[in-house]
């Protein structure tokens, strides 16, 4: 149709919608963030619903404020001050629908059309479904072991105007990488230089398996151009659709007029039910458990692809998070196989590479997900997805040899 708006031909094309389609029998989904269903704390969340619901009601289902309740903030607060080395106040924190919504509350501020705009290749799908609608002009960063490589954002960042910067720091979406100290320090030194808002997305930080956390870059940050986003999705449950946002004055006041705009508020409901959960249960103690199973299955997905994977495929070995980074050599097209081989002969999925780049044209890499599935299937998922690989492998370098 004529009339839709031209955003659309670019975030109809996003695969998302192939992401969350529903599953069918016998499938191992491994392309999705789901966490494991057995860890969402219910029967807690279920005591906290009835205790708001013992409160008065109409205050409960009564409108809120755009930022969202004040006690939860606050909570939101103290955890940033003590966990990440955010020193806010609740005055400068948002409640929103997930960190989805606060990315691209944020690309909304920041974004016009053809702006320039900074992402690791690869980088979160979602991230990218939001930022299309805004129509600005990607800069692929590649990633290195370390994060971002740095003398590639340098060398974008003299060439070209840049507005925006986003980044994934902490185990990152989807390769599972961990920016350095070194690199987050020269990105605050860079952003300050060339006059760039950077969006911190902190969603996996709670989730590290082994070793000890780095600094936020938003702790980092010493003139106000850091927008901090994070999500309780991936650590308590995500149909809660509770995320959150900080940022300083200068930016902080317009994102909150674009939410207004937005969804005037995020449900009070979900928020005092959320709010009432944190008062009578230690979240840290409950994210260890979480941990602790998670870790578990990330050793599980490692080995397996030790034992079944084909001696081409390379693969990150992350020390937290929720996705394993798999590559082949650059000839292979990965979301061909996914396609025409893999679900058909195994009911196997995985997120293809093309779909975590803005440019489309990276084939050889998957992210495959890690904590949603049960071990045994884990280690079932990965031999067919070895087994299905290295036929195909085979059958490539036949017909390359061949031609």
């Amino acid at each position: 149709m004529d009339q839709l708006a031209s955003r659309i031909e670019r975030t109809s094309h996003s695969g998302l919608d192939k992401l969350f389609a529903p599953a069918q029998p016998n499938q191992i989904i491994f392309s999705a963030g789901y966490p494991d269903l057995a860890l969402f704390p219910k029967d807690a969340l279920d005591r906290a619903t009835q205790h708001v619901f013992s409160q008065s009601q109409d205050k409960l289902l009564q409108y809120n404020t755009a930022a969202g309740l004040p006690a939860l903030r606050q909570k939101l607060a103290d955890k940033m001050a003590q966990k990440d080395g955010i020193h806010t106040d609740a005055d400068h924190i948002m409640l929103t629908q997930g960190a989805q919504q606060a990315i691209d509350l944020s690309a909304r501020l920041m974004l016009n059309k053809d702006d320039g705009l900074v992402v690791e290749g690869p980088t979160y799908i979602g991230a990218l479904a939001a930022f299309q609608a805004y129509e600005p002009t990607f800069y692929e960063i590649p990633m290195e072991e370390d994060g971002m490589d740095m003398d590639n954002l340098e060398a974008v960042l003299k060439e070209h105007a840049v507005k925006m910067i986003y980044t994934v720091p902490d185990f990152q979406n989807p390769t599972g990488v961990v920016m350095s100290l070194e690199k987050r320090q020269r990105l605050i030194d860079l952003a300050n230089r060339y006059d760039v808002i950077i969006l911190e997305d902190g969603t996996y930080r709670d989730l590290r398996y082994d070793g000890e956390n780095l600094p936020t870059v938003k702790s980092l940050d010493t003139q106000s151009r850091v927008i901090y986003v994070s999500s309780f999705s991936k650590i308590i449950a995500p149909g809660l659709r509770m995320g959150w946002l900080t940022a300083d004055d200068n930016l902080y006041r317009d994102i909150l007029a674009l939410k207004s705009g937005a969804d005037i508020e995020s449900s009070n409901l979900m928020m005092s039910i959320l709010n009432a959960y944190l008062d009578e249960n230690d979240l840290q103690k409950h994210i260890q458990i979480v941990c602790d199973n998670y870790r578990e299955k990330k050793n599980a997905m490692l080995d397996a692809m030790a034992k079944y994977l084909p001696s081409q495929a390379r693969y990150t070995k992350p020390e937290g998070g929720f996705f394993v980074w798999l590559t082949m050599p650059e000839d292979f097209n990965m979301a061909d196989f996914l396609d025409k081989q893999l679900v058909p002969q195994t009911g196997v999925r995985f997120t293809p590479s093309t779909n975590l780049f803005p440019s489309g044209t990276i084939q050889n890499g998957a992210r495959i997900n890690f904590t949603g599935e049960s071990i045994a299937n884990i280690e079932r998922g990965i031999q067919e997805l070895g087994q299905t690989l290295t036929a195909a492998w085979k059958e490539q370098a036949a017909y390359v040899e061949a031609d």
